[in-house]
């Protein structure tokens, strides 16, 4: 595969040849674990967890990432398009309520050939920062049944300073307006464990609270009360080398929490989740220790 543009960085790297683009992978799947997981949102990881598999590399910079050995592409291991088929197997056997590919967008080529013709029984759950194309995504139109994206940024700004992406507001907008033309309103099946739709994740980020009221704005504008779930997460951790970002070298106080909260409550968004101050812990960071892989 000569000039790749699967993510909206559009570096044009041959992977296929072994050049490394933006996101540090070479053409075939590097995965750092493949287990259980019980760190999602309660729809997600239910009680017997959700099958999250991690992928090396990512498209953005984010210089706050709580996962950046990860995201780097440091850690991992390069497997083949059967093994990643066996892998998904291998989790639907051990009882989790679904697959969960994790900021998987520059291996969509595998992921496609890896669940073509595969009868799951579960959902496929497509995780990610939501810095997506929407060509990438009308790849996996019929093989992903959930999209969990984060809507980081609507500032320009901010996304440029700590993502390396000012773009990122207007795409990720029109990525998640593609996730739900393909799954539509979200669904819950009987014991409340999310089968299909999208849920919209925002992780607060310190003093930003404008930042936040217009992601969360965005979403209650642009979908009905009951047509997507919506996370706001308070588990922001200063972590990684923050040296030239002082800004970010502190926790989300208490105030700010309560304040974004009110404005959750105040939107027209009715269903989703808010997480508790008390998660800024690394404590349910995984161990990509190559579990799984």
């Amino acid at each position: 595969m000569a000039g790749c543009n699967r993510c909206p960085r559009r570096c044009g790297a041959d992977r296929a040849a072994g050049q490394l683009g933006f996101c540090g992978v070479p053409e075939a799947p590097v995965v750092a674990r493949a287990a259980p997981h019980f760190g999602e949102e309660p729809c997600i990881s239910g009680t017997r967890g959700s099958g999250t598999v991690f992928f090396a590399g990512c498209g953005l910079r984010c210089v706050y990432c709580q996962n950046y050995a990860l995201s780097r592409a440091k850690q991992g291991r390069e497997i083949t398009i059967s093994r990643l088929r066996d892998i998904f197997l291998e989790l639907r056997d051990q009882g989790v309520h679904n697959i969960n590919l994790v900021t998987a967008g520059h291996y969509v080529h595998a992921v496609v050939r890896a669940l073509d013709g595969l009868s799951l029984g579960i959902p496929v759950v497509w995780n990610s920062s939501g810095y997506e194309t929407v060509e990438t995504l009308r790849a996996l139109e019929g093989l992903v049944q959930v999209y969990l994206p984060d809507m980081k940024y609507a500032d320009r700004a901010l996304a440029a300073r700590w993502s390396a992406a000012p773009d990122y507001p207007e795409t990720a907008r029109a990525a998640i307006l593609e996730m739900f033309r393909q799954t539509g309103p979200f669904r819950l099946d009987a014991d409340g464990m999310l089968r299909r739709g999208v849920l919209i994740r925002h992780l607060i980020l310190p003093r930003q609270a404008e930042n936040s009221r217009r992601v969360i704005d965005w979403v209650s504008e642009t979908f009905a009360p009951d047509e997507v779930l919506f996370s706001l997460m308070s588990q922001y951790t200063p972590m990684g080398d923050l040296r030239d970002f002082p800004e970010l070298r502190r926790t989300v106080s208490p105030e700010l929490n309560a304040a974004l909260y009110q404005v959750l409550l105040d939107s027209r968004i009715e269903n989703g989740y808010y997480q508790e101050p008390e998660a800024a812990t690394a404590e349910m960071i995984p161990r990509f220790d190559g579990t799984g892989v």
